[in-house]
């Protein structure tokens, strides 16, 4: 064998190893992206779970409220539409958005709600049948729960979307990532003191914080 041929197939052989560590690394890197993808999803799914938790509590605290006497109507009006509102704002439970305004629309709207049951519940408290019914009672600590919860789900997805975000615009996945339709993720807008879940108690009940 010449060596002509020899040094072609060396070189051949070369291509071929730098191709397979190419390949190799550009499969690990789709398969990272695919797992950070995946665990938003997962993220976000738990934080649509815990908010409609919240909206299938609403409808029997409104019953239990509207018994007492001489409620303000108005404080149950609010809720209702409150309630009403944040459910028309909906994105898929499944997939985590994409879009940054239409989750700012989304949170906008379950915070509205948050605001609005708050005053509902603060206002409760000056109605001793209500604090004497124990199935209002089991609500508040239902809907206490819930907003802990959710304050909890929040701060976990801002965790993974940042987590991916990072690794979507890191070199040299941010060369192949957008090839495959990895695009960075909005989240949760945060404030100052989020970064922990709140202790929500009544009456000083108060918007659950975005956690960072």
């Amino acid at each position: 064998m010449n060596k002509a041929v020899v040094f072609g197939l060396g070189c051949l052989g070369i291509i071929i190893l730098v191709l397979a560590g190419l390949f190799a690394a550009l499969a690990g890197g789709y398969n990272g992206l695919v797992r950070s993808s995946t665990a938003v999803d997962a993220s976000w799914a738990q934080v649509q779970t815990q908010y409609q938790r919240r909206a299938d509590l609403i409808p029997n605290l409104v019953r239990t409220v509207e018994g007492a006497a001489n409620f303000e109507k108005s404080t149950l009006t609010d809720v209702v539409n409150a309630r009403a509102n944040a459910t028309k704002v909906t994105i898929d439970p499944s997939k985590a958005p994409t879009d940054p305004e239409q989750l700012r629309q989304f949170e906008q709207a379950q915070n509205a709600l948050t605001g609005t049951l708050g005053r509902l519940l603060a206002v409760s408290e000056r109605y001793p049948e209500l604090k004497a019914n124990g199935n209002f009672r089991d609500l508040q600590a239902q809907i206490e729960g819930t907003e802990n919860r959710i304050a909890v789900a929040r701060r976990d997805f801002n965790n993974t979307a940042q987590a991916y975000n990072a690794q979507v615009r890191s070199f040299p996945t941010m060369i192949y990532a957008g090839w495959f339709a990895f695009q960075p993720k909005p989240y949760f807008q945060s404030v100052a003191g989020a970064e922990t879940a709140p202790t929500v108690s009544f009456p000083s009940f108060s918007p659950t914080p975005s956690p960072r």
